[in-house]
């Protein structure tokens, strides 16, 4: 049933330090998303101190301007005291809203400043209804939703959710659905989870033995679509672009403006504002993407940016007149006085240093001068909504005089509507978590399969529980299904599908399901009551207020982020049995789109090929899910290896994670694993000593 309802329609733009906010404002935003230096994805823009996001709040609702603070990083155990402090500066400052990722940030907003707005990030991977739905359970107003989503899934979710939508409108496009990237994190040791992605996604790679942008998409742009955004129901349009100019986020605005009024703009001036070889329509259109969308950044699309450096400034030069306001001037024979009034129910009062005069002009001309005088309000946020004079008949006063009245009436209301406003918020006494250490002797072995033919007996008995896909339940043998877990497909946009699937399995007494976002949750809840269900790594839980969050929903195992170190992972108190990818090609992306269809039809695949990248190492790139669920996952070339330290793995259950590993090396890992052997080959450690 549809729930949508008349909403005002907002327009979100980046701001990554304050020459930017100026930018966002001055250029028409109607809110504005930034960041506290610390816990946020854009780690490496200017940011704000919590004195600095304090006068940018006042800065934005003196002008009728929203401030959304991105709080939408991953924190670990040692952190969440300054995740804490960050929620307390948020409130101090009076935001609007906290953008998250981490259920502990979202934990934490709950209890100690409930009045200010959570919107739950794109890096959350809400891909669907049911996610949208879920996070509106736990208290979330607003869904950033993924962007790989087609219109019409956009306007499903839109009308359906009952909670706030925002969608990407403009600037980068990841290749990986945002929050399920390793890429950075596994190739340099610096996590896009928190905030330092290295953009390795930009380099060139090979298919077929073509270089080219494969994993680098041109910049989104369906700036021209707004009209029809906002009549699907979405109630904000956003601007990425944290780490761009100021320059850059006033030719977005401006041209957003223009497109929301029906009228024509300059998309050519956007192109060379910032564009990647042009701009795409992205997944809005199309959920396949073709070769013309990948793109990278050229030597000539530089030299076009600086050339409308100064046009584009001049966007953003002036003050915006965006706040209506009615002016009263009363005059009598002693002195003047001028009201100010805005909207919010704000009024400021100014008076006169000198008496009117008698007048020698007519009443009408004498109420068109003041009128005149009264509708300047050039340099200042205010435009002139409505005058209303009194006493004005035979009485005059000169132009100047007029003016002062204004210039300072309106003074004083932009200092009023200036005024800090803190939310209360509440201080929060978190325990010291650390979990019992674990008996490394009784760490349970989990072993996690592509398909059922991967798994022979042999291997299967080494195993604690096995992990298939959904999608191989019916394939599996009777008696392996008391200790086999079924894994939701990563990606599910075709929710009916995964129901149906859910709905056949829940009756053949599989052990377990296991979810890798939230989207997935309400699905097994609803298909399959009462059984048991797993968080997968792709939940990203970092520390034990997540992980706790995620066990009063239910869960009753996690699988830990594979970005903790060792050590992080052995502490970390869940409540329930927690575990870690230990061995295998683990995912570097996970992507809608597939790389190998710019170069080859889907029959030339097979499901077998790889990109190549400069090292001349091989990322195979698997394909997952069927029809709208379709999704690919780039793995990484070197697989991890922690066999040999399996003392130092003191978690409940480790994970095996195979991929396109024949049935016997499945089980030769399986077996070397298992007596804590070293590799036989190249191996990494990943991140688990070295951390992000």
């Amino acid at each position: 049933m549809e729930t949508t309802t008349a909403r005002p329609f907002e327009l979100l733009a980046p701001a990554g330090d304050a020459e930017m906010l100026k930018a966002a404002v001055f250029a028409g935003a109607d809110s504005v998303y930034l960041g506290l230096q610390g816990f946020n994805a854009r780690r490496t823009a200017g940011n704000f101190t919590p004195a600095a996001l304090a006068e940018a709040v006042c800065f934005c609702h003196a002008r009728g301007v929203k401030v959304n603070v991105t709080l939408n990083t991953l924190a670990a155990d040692s952190e969440l005291p300054g995740l804490a402090d960050a929620v307390a500066a948020i409130a101090a400052a009076g935001a609007d809203a906290v953008i998250v990722q981490d259920l502990a940030a979202a934990a934490l907003c709950r209890r100690m400043a409930p009045g200010l707005a959570l919107h739950g990030s794109t890096q959350m991977s809400v891909m669907n209804l049911a996610g949208a739905r879920q996070l509106a359970a736990l208290g979330f107003a607003r869904v950033i939703l993924a962007r790989e989503l087609t219109a019409e899934e956009i306007r499903h979710i839109t009308a359906r959710c009952g909670i706030e939508t925002e969608i990407f409108v403009h600037g980068a496009l990841c290749m990986s659905v945002s929050g399920q990237c390793e890429m950075s994190a596994f190739f340099g040791g610096r996590s896009g989870n928190r905030g330092e992605c290295a953009g390795p996604c930009r380099l060139p790679y090979r298919i077929a033995g073509a270089e080219g942008p494969w994993l680098s998409l041109r910049d989104l742009s369906v700036i021209d679509r707004l009209p029809e955004i906002r009549a699907m129901g979405v109630s904000c349009a956003k601007i990425e672009g944290r780490l761009r100019t100021p320059e850059y986020v006033a030719a977005a605005v401006s041209s957003a403006r223009e497109a929301l009024a029906g009228r024509a703009y300059d998309r050519e001036l956007l192109e060379k504002a910032f564009s990647r070889a042009g701009f795409t329509s992205g997944f809005y259109d199309n959920a396949y993407l073709t070769a013309a969308m990948f793109g990278r950044r050229s030597v000539s699309d530089a030299a076009d940016t600086r050339a409308v450096l100064p046009r584009l400034h001049e966007l953003y030069r002036r003050e915006r007149e965006s706040v209506p306001v009615t002016l009263s001037l009363t005059l009598e024979d002693e002195g003047a006085k001028l009201t100010a009034a805005d909207r919010d129910g704000n009024r400021c009062t100014v008076y006169g240093e000198q008496p009117p005069q008698p007048a020698q002009n007519p009443p009408e001309a004498l109420a068109a001068g003041y009128e005149r005088a009264l509708q300047k309000t050039g340099g200042t946020p205010f435009c002139t909504e409505k005058i209303e004079l009194a006493g004005t008949a035979g009485r005059y006063l000169p132009g100047a005089a007029v003016g002062d009245l204004r210039r300072r009436a309106l003074e004083a209301l932009l200092a009023k509507r200036s005024a800090p406003r803190p939310l209360a918020c509440a201080a929060v006494r978190l325990p010291a978590y650390r979990r019992a250490d674990a008996d490394t002797a009784k760490t349970a072995l989990w072993l996690r399969f592509a398909d059922a033919a991967q798994c022979l007996p042999e291997t299967a008995a080494l195993a604690d529980r096995l992990l298939f896909p959904l999608s191989a339940a019916v394939a599996l043998p009777d008696d392996w299904r008391g200790k086999t877990i079924l894994a939701l497909p990563r990606a599910v946009f075709d929710e009916e599908l995964i129901a149906r699937q859910i709905a056949a399995a829940a009756a053949l007494g599989f052990a377990a399901f296991e979810i890798e976002n939230l989207g997935e949750l309400p699905l097994v809840r609803d298909g399959a009551p009462g059984a048991a269900v797993c968080g997968g790594f792709g939940l990203n839980v970092m520390n034990s207020l997540a992980a706790r969050e995620y066990a009063a929903l239910g869960l009753a195992a996690l699988t830990l982020s594979p970005e903790l170190t060792l050590a992080a992972a052995a502490r970390l108190d869940a409540g329930v049995p927690t575990g870690l990818l230990a061995a295998g090609h683990l995912p570097l992306m996970l992507t809608r789109a597939c790389p190998i269809r710019s170069r080859k039809t889907c029959a030339e695949c097979g499901g077998k090929s790889a990109l190549t990248d400069r090292k001349g190492r091989e990322i195979a790139v698997l394909c997952t899910g069927t029809g709208k669920n379709g999704a690919r996952e780039l793995s990484n070339p070197v697989p991890l290896w922690l066999g040999d330290r399996r003392p130092e793995v003191a978690v409940d259950f480790a994970v095996l994670y195979f991929t396109r590993e024949a049935p016997p090396r499945a089980l030769a890992l399986t077996r070397l694993y298992a007596g804590g052997a070293a590799l036989d080959g190249e191996f990494t450690r990943g991140l688990y000593y070295k951390g992000v």
